[in-house]
């Protein structure tokens, strides 16, 4: 389930899915930048550049290479601004192809053991109607690709589909 809306200029991507797995092994999961490369499609080229030898915590800044455009790499740089232990961390582009990226992961343990994990991406696109265009013409498109991508991966890794 993917949901795009705008409000004041800023685009926001909701989507959540049901992991069947305990919490504790979703948060190590996605606590740990290195598999976010596995769950994002490989034709973005997608590549860490640098050393990533802790789980998230707040003010750890990671740097990406990663395909915006066929043929076009850019150099992404993030920072965790926030995490709370097997709740939520918050991660925001301080460099990069946006204006604004603020990406939050939640996590909820569900009674039946499973987890249900929910992110809230808020992002703003430069160059002004230019970047509204292209949001209608592209990004909105490829950020719903990215995330089909990485929901049927999830499917595949701790669902068994």
């Amino acid at each position: 389930m993917i949901h795009f809306y705008e409000h004041s200029g800023i685009y926001t991507l909701e989507t959540e899915q049901v992991l069947g797995i305990p919490l504790k092994q979703a948060w190590d999961f996605f606590s740990s930048p290195e598999n976010l490369q596995k769950i994002t499609p490989p034709h973005m080229g997608f590549q860490i550049t640098s050393k990533v030898d802790k789980k998230a915590y707040a003010g750890q800044i990671i740097t990406y290479k990663v395909g915006v455009l066929l043929g076009v790499k850019s150099n992404w740089v993030t920072e965790i601004t926030q995490v709370k232990n097997k709740e939520f961390f918050i991660d925001e582009q301080r460099f990069g192809p946006y204006k604004m990226w603020h990406h939050e992961h939640w996590f909820d343990e569900l009674p039946d053991g499973k987890t249900l994990m929910k992110d809230k991406i808020s992002y703003k696109i430069p160059f002004g109607v230019l970047g509204h265009l292209a949001q209608t013409l592209f990004i909105k498109k490829q950020l719903k690709t990215i995330f089909e991508y990485r929901y049927q991966t999830l499917e595949k890794l701790f669902n068994n589909v």
